[in-house]
């Protein structure tokens, strides 16, 4: 990280930004600085950078604390209060300025100078908060224990899949060509952009940090006979003529099973009969619902019989469609 530039700056978005900004700004530069794909010498530092904020930022308890403490939020112990926090901040710096020698912290205390000469006394100061954590600011490290990064990877499912759940084991191969598999349960109703969390699955914490979780985003395949949007199903219902005309009640192949659908008298192809609750299923709330659309279809070719049935309807029937709204 470059003097004076915080993780924010990092990742180049302001203090205020949403968590999906910070993924969204994460991602775009872990493509461009990814050492398998950037050769660039420095290009592998500049990762380096933009994960360590991104461990941060991501993580709304590790955020907080680093925007009460800046970057020395790793060394403050839990119960110290911010503002005891800024003011130890102030007044070490300002004895800085009061003659005697200085000495610059080695344990990234934000970069401020204190007096060596007992104008001011750290641990007084704080009231000894750093006692018995490892003799002082001296001997701390630099940085300490570092969560590891959430990371996402893809799983493609059937619509049938999606409907019903179930167990699947997927195998990624991660960036320096190791590979790992894993057994998902996929809940039922799972929809397209859904994420499904293996947590401690993610990038490894250094010095005994948490491991950071695995997102599979869902991806619903297409399908050559349904069509999702969200929870809702939609299929094509193909239907005679006569059977558009007088009405019938037809046997429909969906993904939970075959269901009867009732035609009503003078549909035409276009129009959609909806069955309340028969999409996807939500095991949090109201399930989707299923869509059938009819389609009129006629036979290639005509027997005898058929097309003097046919011609003898044109003879009676003064409907004309091209006059219809």
């Amino acid at each position: 990280m470059a003097d004076g530039e915080d993780f924010y700056q990092t990742l180049g978005v302001p203090r205020n930004a949403s968590q999906d900004e910070i993924q969204r700004a994460y991602r775009q530069l872990a493509r461009t600085y990814h050492p398998d794909i950037n050769h660039d010498p420095r290009a592998e530092d500049r990762f380096k950078e933009v994960s360590e904020a991104y461990d941060v930022l991501s993580d709304p308890q590790t955020r907080h604390r680093y925007d009460a403490f800046g970057r020395d939020f790793r060394q403050v112990p839990e119960d110290v209060d911010p503002e005891t926090w800024r003011r130890s901040q102030a007044g070490a710096r300002a004895g800085a300025g009061r003659g005697g020698g200085r000495t610059r912290s080695s344990a990234g205390t934000g970069g401020f100078d204190f007096n060596s000469g007992g104008d001011i006394d750290i641990d007084d100061l704080l009231g000894g908060i750093f006692g018995g954590r490892g003799g002082g600011f001296g001997s701390r490290r630099g940085f300490g224990p570092i969560p590891g990064a959430d990371q996402e990877a893809e799983i493609e499912l059937t619509v049938e899949e999606a409907y019903h759940g179930g167990r699947r084991s997927i195998t990624l191969t991660g960036g320096d060509g190791t590979r790992q598999s894993f057994d998902v349960t996929i809940p039922p109703g799972v929809t397209d952009g859904q994420r499904i969390r293996l947590a401690g699955q993610g990038g490894r914490g250094s010095d005994g940090a948490r491991n950071g979780d695995l997102y599979l985003i869902v991806r619903i395949a297409p399908h050559p006979r349904y069509r999702l949007e969200g929870r809702d199903l939609h299929v094509e219902l193909r239907l005679a003529p006569w059977e558009a005309a007088l009405g019938t009640s037809v046997a429909l192949d969906t993904p939970g099973g075959e269901i009867k659908v009732k035609v009503p008298g003078g549909t035409s192809s276009g129009r959609r009969i909806r069955l309340r609750g028969r999409g996807l299923p939500n095991p949090k709330g109201k399930a989707g619902d299923l869509f059938a659309e009819a389609r009129i279809m006629v036979p290639p070719k005509l027997s005898r019989a058929e097309r003097r049935l046919f011609e003898q309807l044109a003879a009676e029937s003064d409907f004309d469609p091209r006059a219809q709204p």
